[in-house]
Parts: C-alpha cells; structure tokens; sequence
C-alpha cells in the first residue's frame, strides 16, 4: 500500500482547528482536531475534500486512537491486529487466521447457496466478495477494513456504547470510486462497495453506504502475506485526517441526531444475520 500525501496533503489533526499542508506521518503522530458538533465536523469535512481534490473520502469511526511502537495512528484490518499488548501477531497465530478464513469461505458458498441468495455466481467466483460479506458480518478476521461513505454513520459507530471522553474519526483518501470494486495498481488498494456485493434482502449495508478496504493485489494465502512488512499493510498509510469529541455533547437531537443501533448492526430481519450465525457456530 503506498503513503498517501506524497503529493500535497491538506489536513486537520492538531488543536489549532485550522487546515493545513501536512504529511501523513504530521497526521498519524497529532493528537486530532476537536470538534464540538456534527455540524463543525461536516463542515471540516467538506474542507478536507475540497483541497484534497485526487481523493475521494471515507470514514472510519472508533471509540479510541491506537497507536504502533512508533506512536503512530495504527488502522489494520482484523487479520493483522495486534494482540491487546500491541504486538503484531505471530506466524503460527496468523496461520491460523488465515486457516478460520479459508474454512469460512467454503462454508459460506455452501450455505449462500443453500439460502437461494441473488448473486451466487459471483460470490463463488470472487475471494474479496466473500470476504466483503465475513467481514462485514463478522464472522471471522479478514484482510478488509470497513469504512464508510456516510459521515454520520462512521460517528454514531464512534459514539456507539462509548463511555469514554473521546470519541475518534479517521478520514482515510482513495483514489477514485468506479464500480462495484475499484483497484489502483499505483495506490495497492482496492474497494468494495458493500452494496453491490450484499443481495437486496439485507438492506442495512445499503442504508449504511458501507465499503471495504483491502489491499491490491489481494493477500490469498499466508505465504504471501510474509511478502509484507507489518508496516505495509497498515491503512494507517492512507490517513487524511483525525478528529475527535464528546460523543455525549456531540449530536442535535433534532437536526443531527445519532443513528440508533438497530439501524447500525444487523439482526433478525436481515437473512445475512441468520447466515452469518450459523457460519460463526460452524468454524468455532
């Protein structure tokens, strides 16, 4: 994956509120810029894009800024996590991931099929499409990353269930959006739009404008993931901004209110849910 800002780099991510030109590593080492509303958020936001012209703008919202052994802002999809100590997961640890992984894909063609899903063909053609829906529906750790298109959707997952005094949103740059699946050979990242891979009976990913992030090309097996330094396959390299609140104060009520969690996480009226259940009991 390659550094995003080697090109001018327009960012907030210190205390001064104020745009300007940074590095990613100016914007993976700050603390965030604080925001005190959704309203001065989106209003950054539309800053952000407007100077950062060659990128479009998804959202990542979570209750805490993690950091690697460089103190920098560490953003990995679930395969690569580091464990609660911060520390990259072992060989033999990773192996076993990507085993869980490859069994989960089996099973889920099975059982996609067996449910009569639209698109059958093509999740049994396509690894990352598989992976989409694993990851999506977490049933296992995949090399994606989900993200978001919808600023408010990213910061009601931040403020979701957050006891904390921050709540924390990454804006991360990609090159372009064309399609179902957009791959940049030069940028080594791809994404998946969840709504052209999920069938129309689970409408959530489509309310939530949901993507992932993956790398390009895909990692298909865990000899070729130790092609990779951990360094390499950190999203963290694709960091734009980083912002921060009180997801208390934060929301209006009534202009700006937060999404609920019914409307954030799948349940029983999603046939996905259902699936995903009995994928998760099967590779347990």
């Amino acid at each position: 994956m390659e550094t995003i800002g080697k090109n001018e780099l327009w960012s907030f991510f210190d205390d001064s509120g104020l745009i300007k030109v940074a590095s990613n590593t100016d914007v993976r080492k700050g603390n965030g810029c604080p925001v005190g509303s959704y309203m001065e958020l989106a209003t950054k936001i539309a800053e952000l894009q407007f100077r950062n012209q060659n990128n479009v703008l998804l959202f990542r919202g979570q209750n805490g800024d993690f950091r690697n052994r460089l103190k920098n802002t560490s953003i990995k999809s679930g395969l690569f996590r580091p464990d609660a100590k911060g520390k990259n997961p072992v060989r033999e640890i990773l192996f076993k991931r990507f085993e869980t992984l490859q069994m989960a894909e089996e099973k889920l063609v099975e059982t996609y099929v067996k449910y009569g899903f639209l698109g059958k063909d093509r999740i049994q053609r396509s690894r990352v499409l598989r992976w989409s829906i694993l990851q999506h529906y977490e049933v296992c750790p995949t090399p994606l990353l989900d993200v978001t298109h919808s600023l408010r959707i990213a910061a009601s997952f931040a403020s979701l269930d957050n006891h904390q005094d921050r709540a924390f949103i990454y804006v991360l740059g990609i090159p372009n959006l064309s399609g179902g699946i957009t791959a940049s050979s030069e940028a080594g990242i791809q994404t998946i739009r969840l709504s052209s891979v999920c069938p129309p009976q689970a409408v959530r990913p489509h309310i939530q404008e949901g993507y992932l992030l993956g790398e390009y090309p895909e990692f298909d097996s865990f000899k070729q993931k130790e092609l990779y330094q951990a360094y390499e396959i950190d999203f963290g390299l694709r960091l734009v901004a980083k912002f921060y609140f009180h997801p208390i104060d934060f929301w209006s009520s009534q202009t700006f209110p937060q999404v609920p969690r019914d409307a954030l996480y799948p349940n029983q009226d999603d046939p996905l849910y259902t699936l995903a259940q009995e994928l998760r009991q099967h590779i347990s």
